[in-house]
């Protein structure tokens, strides 16, 4: 401490003493200049000139050898460094393609994910699958991870391709993600999808949202200028989001209405949304048997794309790509499961009342007859089956047999408001929950400012 303190004090002197030696003239008149005009007096200034021209300079002269170009050369092959890229699997990939958009150039790695069986099922199993490669400045491939989710697992799987000598070798590793919150917000432009990715929210918390404001919000007709805040779930492994959960609590602003909702499961009960009343958000049915899609026929009289005749259309199309899950939009049991003319696959789910809904054009069905189905479930997947021109499903509600505007069924309520038991942790929840959400909000205007 002591050391560094008398080199600082010693680098301070060398200066100043550098400085008076080369303006010692001037610095004599400032200072003169200064207690004059400070003390209104005359003062006898000694000139400093004296002793700064007595002290002692010492010049040093260091030779340099530049290095040759091929001593550089040989410095630059010995540095090294190591790049990290990221991509996700594609339907048309192979090895070399993949290996490529992940800037890896390395035909023994190429060859060795190509004559794995581990290395194939890992990396062209499923689409979407992500893969990030750590690599040197040779291009040659250090260390390969895919990660993913299994179907009806909890956790996650990373599987390692790794470098040893000259060669490679693989292993599978289970892992358990890492639960969290995000926390987002967003103005509508257009609709409420576009909205959501302008924000960078998943789409299956868009669809989320669609469906828990769904008797409360046109989301056909929203307004330039709505907004909306989200809190949801995320699940993160190695340090990136592998999927989006549920919405834990939202607020939608619409046509100068606010509606909030918030996710709340009391002990042995099945959770749902509730306002912040504690009055349930829960419907008897979805609005759509579909997520993410649009309308593309409604409850009306049209022509027939393949009759070419004038008749009732006595349901809703929804298009979406074949493949698409579909969903029973209300707790039933399943009355028929099969083929029906025109329907092509079609199943038929009872509920209460004598209501039923129908879902045509599938390309599989996923149920039997007799089975109990919850709201939300898969039921099949949209196809092109029978009377179809195209991909879509084709979704009708009935009521005592009788054909009815499958647009209305989302009007019914099914849920129960919070108990009195359960409103105290409740009201705790939804205040904490209400202040997020007023933070998301505060982001949004700041960006409209």
């Amino acid at each position: 401490m002591i050391n560094g303190i008398l080199a600082a004090e010693e680098l301070v002197a060398s200066r100043v003493v550098s400085t008076f030696r080369s303006y010692p003239r001037q610095i004599s008149a400032a200072i003169a200049g200064l207690l004059l005009c400070a003390g209104g007096g005359a003062f006898a200034v000694a000139s400093l000139d004296q002793g700064v021209a007595q002290l002692p300079v010492q010049q040093v002269f260091e030779s340099v050898t530049p290095l040759s170009l091929d001593a550089q050369s040989s410095e630059l092959d010995q540095f090294s460094f190591t790049l990290f890229r990221t991509d996700a699997t594609r339907a048309s990939d192979t090895a070399d393609a993949l290996l490529g958009r992940l800037g890896v150039s390395d035909p023994a790695a190429a060859a060795f994910i190509r004559g794995s069986v581990d290395a194939r099922q890992a990396l062209f199993n499923r689409v979407g699958r992500t893969v990030s490669a750590e690599l040197g400045h040779d291009q040659r491939l250090n260390k390969l991870l895919a990660r993913w989710i299994p179907d009806g697992d909890g956790g996650f799987r990373r599987f390692v391709v790794e470098r040893q000598g000259e060669g490679f070798w693989s292993r599978f590793e289970p892992e358990t993600l890492d639960a969290g919150s995000r926390l987002a917000s967003g103005v509508v432009r257009s609709s409420l999808f576009a909205a959501t990715d302008a924000a960078g929210i998943p789409d299956a918390v868009a669809s989320q949202l669609a469906d828990i404001f769904a008797g409360d919000v046109d989301f056909r007709q929203l307004r330039k200028g709505d907004r909306f805040a989200v809190l949801y779930e995320s699940f993160e492994a190695d340090g990136q989001t592998l999927r989006s959960g549920r919405v834990l609590a939202a607020e939608f602003e619409s046509n100068g209405r606010t509606h909030q909702a918030m996710w709340y499961q009391e002990p042995g009960q099945k959770g749902g949304y509730y306002r912040p009343n504690g009055d349930s958000l829960r419907k008897a049915y979805l609005s759509s048997p579909v997520e993410f899609t649009r309308v593309s026929s409604g409850f009306a009289m049209r022509t027939h794309p393949i009759l070419n005749t004038w008749r009732q259309h006595n349901g809703i199309d929804f298009a979406a790509p074949s493949g698409t899950p579909v969903r029973t939009v209300g707790d039933g049991v399943v009355d028929f499961a099969g083929t029906q003319n025109g329907y092509g696959n079609i199943v038929i789910v009872t509920h209460r009342n004598q209501q039923q809904t129908a879902y045509a054009h599938l390309s599989r069905i996923d149920v039997r007859p007799g089975q109990s189905v919850e709201q939300g479930q898969t039921l099949g997947a949209v196809g092109a089956t029978g009377w179809a021109t195209g991909p879509h499903l084709h979704f009708e509600f009935r009521i005592d047999g009788q054909p009815h505007d499958p647009s209305t069924i989302a009007q019914q309520g099914g849920g129960v408001p919070i108990t009195a038991a359960a409103r105290p942790a409740f009201d705790k929840l939804a205040s904490a929950n209400r202040q997020e959400l007023a933070a998301a909000f505060s982001v949004v205007q700041a960006n409209a400012n």
